[in-house]
């Protein structure tokens, strides 16, 4: 399979996502910062003319996400469905105080840094704030500007809109709007996958969410 754990396509199985709290990414990468190079190298899409490397007989992932936050800010989870061929996975994690917009990018972070291989990805959401960050150019204009957006204020959330960047970069990925609570399957899977995350026991700190000035004076 592509991504390191399944279960057989149509199973109702649950798979806990392990990791850590998004905060965490510059840590991780950089105990992994001498294998950084060799990486790039193996899932860049492109040769230096610019032409695209990734073959027609790449693997194809669907990818399904929501994100769910009690009180935003408040309780949060994100859930992710990824289906490729008869394999599937599903993952969800709880965080103690987040917002849902940083459930929302955080399921996709999850999702595809799962992926162990380049793969032409269709990625499903109902969240449009994720969507049209990723398919109208407003990723690449904050990039631009050094994370601010066009009012010049710090883009909200830019730790993990880097790591969605960075984990969208290995692969052909079509962003794909869908809306919410309209009987699509999988996406219903997905906050359902979210909203019991949100609700279990033992949620995880999200150290990167950014608490209001008034919390952190009190």
């Amino acid at each position: 399979p592509v991504f390191p754990r399944w279960t057989p396509a149509g199973s109702t199985g649950r798979s806990e996502s392990e990791t850590p709290s998004p905060a965490l990414l510059t840590d991780s990468c950089n105990s992994r910062s001498k294998h950084h190079h060799r990486d790039r190298l193996r899932f860049r899409l492109h040769d230096a003319r610019g032409t695209r490397l990734l073959g027609p007989h790449v693997k194809k992932v669907e990818i399904h996400t929501d994100g769910a936050c009690r009180g935003n800010p408040g309780p949060g989870g994100y859930g992710a469905v990824m289906i490729s061929g008869k394999h599937r996975l599903e993952l969800s994690q709880g965080y103690r105080r987040t917002t849902n917009n940083r459930m929302e990018l955080l399921a996709g972070v999850v999702a595809l840094e799962s992926l162990k291989s380049p793969c032409r990805v269709k990625f499903l959401s109902d969240s449009r704030y994720v969507i049209n960050a990723m398919s109208k150019g407003w990723l690449r204009g904050w990039k631009a500007r050094g994370w601010l957006t066009a009012n010049k204020q710090p883009v909200k959330n830019e730790e993990l809109w880097k790591r969605l960047d960075a984990a969208a970069a290995a692969h052909k990925v079509d962003w794909t709007w869908i809306r919410g609570h309209a009987g699509h399957r999988e996406n219903e899977r997905c906050d359902e996958l979210a909203v019991a995350a949100a609700q279990a026991s033992g949620l995880l700190e999200d150290t990167g969410f950014e608490q209001p000035e008034e919390d952190r004076l009190l």
